[in-house]
């Protein structure tokens, strides 16, 4: 007797290669359009817009809201003048202190370009000038010579080829 293996929900393999009205897929949904290069579409420029305008209004309503509420309650304005204050102050150091570090990192740019960057392009010079000098060498030394032998052995292949043409000639007569 063969035992049969226990049933289970998930579809076995043998299943899924069967067809029927279960094996098919499920029609997809067109895909999106891909968003353009070019900028937002006109619906959502619409869109933020709309959004730019809702908020300005509600920024608008809070600070109504405030300057009410602040009118009405000297020493709650009061105080949130001294913490305005305050934060103005605090914003200002740090302001100070992000230019002292800007400062810093333009010094440390022009140590930089000032002894590094230039000798590695004077450098880079040299070497040019190495290969310039070294091709110029080449040239009058090695390419020139060759390039006159090459013409002279030509010379002498043709005149020992029309030597033998003529040496051929002669045989014949």
């Amino acid at each position: 007797m063969v035992s049969q293996p226990p049933a289970s929900d998930a579809p076995s393999p043998s299943a899924s290669r069967t067809p029927g009205p279960t094996a098919q897929p499920a029609p997809s949904a067109p895909a999106p359009p891909a968003p353009s290069a070019s900028g937002p579409t006109e619906a959502q420029q619409r869109g933020i817009i709309i959004g730019l305008v809702v908020v300005v209004m509600l920024v608008l309503a809070g600070a109504i809201a405030a300057s009410y509420y602040l009118v009405n309650n000297p020493a709650t304005a009061a105080t949130v003048r001294d913490v305005f204050i305050i934060f103005m102050a605090v914003e200002a150091l740090f302001i100070g202190v992000v230019l002292v570090i800007l400062m810093v990192q333009l010094a440390v740019l022009t140590n930089l370009l000032k002894n590094e960057v230039k000798p590695i392009l004077e450098a880079t010079q040299e070497t040019v000038n190495t290969v310039r000098g070294t091709t110029l060498f080449l040239s009058e030394n090695l390419t020139e010579p060759v390039m006159k032998l090459n013409s002279y052995v030509a010379g002498l292949s043709k005149v020992m080829e029309t030597l033998s043409t003529l040496g051929g000639l002669f045989r014949r007569l």
